[in-house]
Order: structure tokens, then sequence, then C-alpha cells
């Protein structure tokens, strides 16, 4: 904590959705969080915004081409500004900060949850990847670090709080809820047409672009059982994805006396981040519209197609298979995903891109960081070669 009680927050991500609502929550309580390091991929004008009104000590562009216009915009400002990945590693460890708050996409947040992990950080995680690529090796340094890991994402956060007080060892299993995304009452032969427009135009959520395109796959639901399984110790054979359009149940906890316990709330990623950033001490009061008996008058669970989205078979394969067999599929996905939104590939494409790549990639059981990197750098090679078939 600062010397006025504030807690510091470094938001990884600031220029995207999350990151955008996180910085809500931090103007939202002045008095106990203070944005401390800005990181941003490559969108320098909205980073530059957000530092002049934030004011943070820090601000970081991950493409170098954007450096120097970020510096001389900042000039004026005593905000230190700096660039690449090496640069975004170093300072989650600094010592000012006591949260840093994940949510870069895709693969491209392991190594500063790594080191954020390593230098004993709270960290509110919205980067599923990190789990999904390297799960066991993050639960293996959180063994041996100071550092706590709460989960931002809303399903794994209802899955948090429907846990709190109850014993592991009494859960049968986890009831993962899923929109369906925008395609779920879309016949499966119709999909092999369907754009990219189409495809971001999510019922519930408003979100990143490569997200939502996950989401109408559900490979997003995969990759949030692969999480879960790493963050709660669950098998993945133990986590039942379970559709529920309203996107009101978060998710819901199954226990072995036959009671199921549920976690409800208005889809408004505010929530979970407002949780989050209020662990472990304090829900953080707000005047958010507040859920009616109205909003809960109609909510219906139904089963996934496997058949029409087998992106969420062919991740339970992976979490079964364990070893570098995620780190694949994510790095294909992600590949495919945003050759999908460049109008390279149909959508059907990206299931093709991800199973071709998974059968030809060399399998690393027990995976070291550098066996992660490597595998991803291969996959996505392979899966780029794929896509100009």
């Amino acid at each position: 904590m600062t010397q006025d009680n504030k807690r510091n927050i470094a938001v990884l991500g600031s220029t995207g959705s999350i990151g955008r609502q996180t910085l809500d929550i931090i103007a939202e309580y002045p008095g106990l969080f203070q944005a401390w390091l800005l990181v941003a991929r490559s969108s320098a004008d909205l980073l530059i915004q957000q530092a002049r009104q934030y004011r943070p000590h820090m601000v970081i562009i991950a493409d170098e081409r954007y450096y120097e216009y970020v510096r001389d915009a900042l000039g004026d400002t005593s905000i230190e500004v700096a660039t690449g990945s090496a640069a975004i590693a170093t300072a989650v460890t600094a010592p000012e900060i006591d949260t840093v708050v994940t949510a870069m996409v895709g693969y491209s947040g392991l190594e500063s949850t790594i080191a954020a992990i390593q230098a004993g950080k709270r960290i509110a995680l919205a980067n599923k990847e990190t789990l999904v690529v390297a799960g066991e090796l993050i639960n293996r340094l959180l063994q041996d670090s100071t550092s706590v890991l709460y989960p931002v994402d809303s399903e794994h956060g209802a899955f948090y709080q429907c846990l709190v007080g109850e014993r592991m060892q009494d859960v049968e299993r986890l009831l993962l809820t899923a929109s369906g995304g925008p395609f779920r009452t879309v016949p499966k032969q119709q999909l092999a047409t369907v754009t990219a427009a189409d495809a971001l135009k999510h019922p519930n959520w408003s979100m990143g672009a490569k997200i939502t395109i996950d989401s109408a796959t559900m490979m997003n639901k995969g990759f949030e059982m692969i999480e879960a399984r790493w963050l709660f110790g669950i098998e993945p054979q133990d986590i039942e994805i379970v559709v529920h359009p309203q996107s009101i149940i978060h998710s819901m906890v199954a226990f072995k006396d036959g009671s199921i316990k549920a976690q409800l709330g208005l889809p408004d990623m505010h929530l979970p981040i407002r949780y989050a950033l209020g662990l472990p001490d304090q829900r953080l009061a707000s005047d958010c519209r507040k859920m009616t008996i109205e909003d809960m008058a109609t909510l219906t669970l139904e089963r996934p197609d496997f058949d029409k989205f087998p992106l969420l078979r062919t991740a339970y394969a992976a979490a079964s298979k364990g070893g570098t067999a995620p780190c694949v599929m994510n790095a294909a996905n992600e590949i495919a995903v945003a050759s999908f939104l460049q109008n390279e590939i149909g959508f059907i494409d990206i299931y093709r891109i991800i199973e071709q790549t998974m059968e030809h990639e060399p399998h690393v059981e027990r995976p070291s960081y550098d066996d992660y990197v490597a595998s991803n750098a291969a996959a996505r090679d392979y899966a780029r070669s794929l896509v100009r078939l």
C-alpha cells in the first residue's frame, strides 16, 4: 500500500475492454486505488489519453514502433515511458505496485504474469490464456511465491464466490455457464458462410474482437474450462459446460450432497472486476444498476452442441493430454482468429487450422518455460502456413 493506503494498480492491457473497465473502477474509488502502470500493445492514442487522465507513474507501449510517438506526446509530463515486452516484465516487479491486473490478450500475457508471481504481487487475472498455455507452470510458481491470484472472468469469479467457506473435497463438479454466442441458434450448415461482422455481434457482452470470435466458436468456453481446472484443482471431466443464453447465472458449483450454489449478476464486467480488486478485504459498494426480479424471471439452461462447436471437444482433449497441447491449441487459435478477422479464411476454417496444427506439432509432456515458448512459436508458424492453403 502507498502511504495514504491507496493500492497501486498495474493495468496490463489498459486500452482493451477489461483494461478500460478496470480504469472505470479505479476512478470510481479514488480513495482506494491509484493507476501506477498502464500497458498497451499498440493503441498509442488511447494510451496517451489514459495517461493524461489517470496520471500513472509509468506507461509502456509494447509495440516499439509507437515508442517515440508516445514519449513525445507525454513529454510535458513526469510520466515515464518505456517499450517492449522486457520492459513490461521488469515494470510489474516494481516495489510500489500492489496489484497487477493482467488483461493483455492471448499468449502475450504469460511472461509478465510470471514476473509478477515471482515478485509476490497480488494478481487479478483476466488473461485466461496464461493458465491455458502454462497452467501447470503457473501453479508451481505460485507454490513458491507469496503471490495470490484472483480470477477476473465472470465465470471464475462466480466459482470463487460459490466456494468461499466450502471444502474442495465436498465439490462434485463445476458447472461453467456459456451464453452460446451469436450462433447458438444458427444451423450448423450456415456457419460456413458467416462473416466476421456476424460473429462480432455478441448477444450479451461487449468485449474485444478476439474474445468475441472465441465466444462465437465457443473456444472461449474451452479456454475457461482449462483455466478453471488450474484455478480450482478440478479435473476436466468434472467441469461441465452449460449454455445459459441470458448470462445472469455466471456459474455454479455442485456438491456431493446434491446441492448446487450459483452466483448471479447482470452481464457487466465491472462487477467481477470490482469484486477481484476488493479482495480479500471487502465487497465494494456501487451505484451500478442492481438486478431485479424481472431480470431473473426467465432463466434457461441447455446442453452445448459439441457437433456444431467442435472446439469444445478439442479443448477437453487438450486439457486431458496436458503438456504443451493447450499451448499449441491456443497458438493456432490466435493465428486462425486473426486471419478470420482479416477475411483471409472462413469461420469453419478456424476449426481446421487448430485441429491440423495440433496433429502436426510434437508434444512435450512436462514442459519448461522454454518448451512453452518454442511450442508457441512453432505452432504459430505452422498455423500461418495453413492459412495460405
